[in-house]
């Protein structure tokens, strides 16, 4: 089944496909009546695209369920899955879940996660067989008349994670989610929701690709982190889209007393991205944390950021932003921070760094700071660089060459990002840096 262009029949009939409630189905018509009211973003790069052209849904096989066995799953897939390392990286995970096009195809966990009551499987799975704790949070922190591309994931979402961790509940190992887009024109619009109970802890992994076609592809996600008292939550995720693929996300984080949101986000690929990960510091000494990484290169322009809302008592956050341009590549910093009123004794850090590479690139930092209590502090510093020609002469003067130096350079300037990362998430990232200089 396929479904392209997009109106109000189109999406009742991939409700109808899934075997929706009533009430998942009439979230999609409202949603899909709000992106018609809304209009484009207002800032950041011009998204241009034809949003009748789009492949909405797809599904190869009319009778397509989730496998929890590899050898149950189409071939050709697996082989393309395994050259991308998808496979191998099971190995060191508590559970993973493959979405190619527009449906989870696989999905298994550690026998030890389900005992401990661990819930992590897809969004419309979740939906049928937990529909109460679902409409308890679904669609609640990031709300479908968001912005336009929130109420079209809204309307015409499809697949996507659903992680629920109970309560005194600690994984020793990352959950992770890969998406694949693998046609021309393919939308993909995953609906990932994750609750971490009170005292409890997740580290969740997503990775995303799809090969390039000259034909422009969407991917517009939407992701909401509930993060229990005394809890924590990280979420590392390296996109490396092909540059035809528009990459415009909604994440929010709302975090409560004692609890911490980590946000490890690297953005690669795609031909234009706008992603800004939020924190919304609801609980009393509550944190948030943002790295960021984003490389973009000839026609790429990576518009990425953070924001953190502060409204409980003594939160903390800190964003840390490292960017990259060469060959003629835009990369900018956007984001926000707000310390409420009633946030007292809160701290913000913000820090920017930028290295250019050539004289086409550029960047920009587009901060918005605002402080509205006298106990509160929000410090801000941004850098902008070039390679220095004295450490490339000391480099070279050993023996390395000119290309191994700058890669060298750019590496340790993506230090703070890469320690951050699972051990194969690191080496997978060094290998698209090397690839991207």
């Amino acid at each position: 089944m396929e479904i392209v262009g997009i109106n109000e029949e189109k999406v009742k009939a991939i409700s109808k496909q899934k075997k929706e409630a009533s009430w998942v189905r009439d979230f999609r018509v409202e949603s899909f009546k709000k992106f018609l009211k809304l209009g484009m973003p207002k800032f950041g790069p011009k998204v241009d695209l034809d949003f009748n052209k789009i492949i909405y849904y797809k599904n190869n096989e009319a009778d397509a369920k989730i496998e929890s066995d590899w050898n149950s799953v189409l071939k050709p897939v697996v082989d393309e899955l395994d050259s991308l390392g998808v496979l191998e990286s099971e190995k060191h995970l508590g559970g993973m879940g493959v979405q190619y096009e527009s449906e989870v195809i696989y999905h298994n966990m550690l026998e030890e996660l389900e005992k401990k009551k661990v819930i992590f499987t897809s969004i419309e799975v979740a939906m049928r067989e937990y529909p109460a704790l679902v409409k308890k949070y679904f669609g609640k922190i990031v709300s479908n008349d968001e912005n336009k591309f929130a109420a079209l994931n809204g309307a015409v979402f499809s697949g996507g994670s659903f992680i629920y961790i109970p309560p005194n509940t600690n994984l020793d190992r990352p959950l992770q989610s890969y998406f694949r887009i693998n046609s021309r024109n393919m939308g993909q619009f995953e609906r990932t929701l994750i609750i971490v109970d009170d005292n409890s802890s997740l580290h969740y992994v997503e990775g995303c690709t799809a090969p390039t076609y000259s034909e422009s592809s969407l991917h517009a996600a939407v992701v909401e982190i509930y993060v229990g008292k005394n809890s924590k939550c990280r979420y590392s995720t390296v996109q490396n889209w092909a540059t035809n693929v528009y990459n415009l996300v909604t994440k929010r984080a709302l975090v409560d007393d004692n609890g911490s949101m980590e946000w490890i986000d690297g953005n690669i690929g795609s031909r234009v991205t706008m992603k800004y990960p939020c924190c919304v510091l609801k609980g009393d000494s509550s944190s948030g944390t943002c790295i960021t990484i984003s490389v973009a290169a000839g026609s790429q322009e990576q518009d990425s950021g953070a924001k953190m809302i502060h409204l409980g008592k003594n939160t903390t956050s800190n964003i840390i932003s490292k960017s990259i341009s060469r060959s003629g590549g835009n990369a900018t910093y956007r984001g926000k921070v707000h310390i409420d009123t009633n946030a007292t004794h809160s701290t913000a850090l913000v820090k920017c760094d930028t290295l250019i590479l050539d004289e086409l690139s550029k960047s920009d930092t587009i901060p918005s700071n605002s402080c509205f209590n006298v106990s509160s502090n929000i410090e801000h510093e941004a850098t902008v660089s070039k390679i220095s020609e004295d450490n490339l002469f000391y480099l070279m003067s050993r023996g390395i060459s000119k290309e191994r130096a700058m890669e060298l350079i750019v590496l340790g300037f993506l230090e703070k990002f890469r320690e951050e990362l699972p051990m194969e998430y690191a080496v997978e990232l060094n290998q698209l840096i090397k690839r991207n200089l």
